[in-house]
């Protein structure tokens, strides 16, 4: 994490990695411990584009791309929809949080 984060800042890497991780996990590793840093190379780009406003199609488009391209598996649009949806709602909520602050 490159520059100060805010406490909500922190909070979002955090979640972005856990959903990564525990709900997109496209190769099937969440019950591996020792795979935990597996998707770590994807929470700053996608840190980058929930802070930069993106929607969840935006998103979802990403992590389909991630999976196809980059991964070389057959992408699932229906479970990329399901996790960028959580992503937003998560950046939302935090966001809301931390204005009533």
């Amino acid at each position: 994490m490159p520059r100060e984060f805010s406490d909500a800042d922190v909070e979002l890497y955090r979640r972005i990695d856990e959903i990564l991780h525990y709900v997109w996990d496209p190769i099937g590793v969440r019950h591996i411990p020792q795979a935990r840093d597996e998707y770590d190379g994807y929470v700053p780009g996608l840190f980058a584009m929930l802070q930069g406003g993106a929607d969840s199609a935006q998103v979802a488009t990403y992590l389909s791309e991630v999976v196809e391209s980059r991964m070389g598996l057959t992408g699932d649009s229906a479970h990329s929809r399901k996790v960028a949806e959580l992503l937003v709602d998560w950046k939302e909520h935090l966001d809301s949080s931390d204005a009533s602050s």
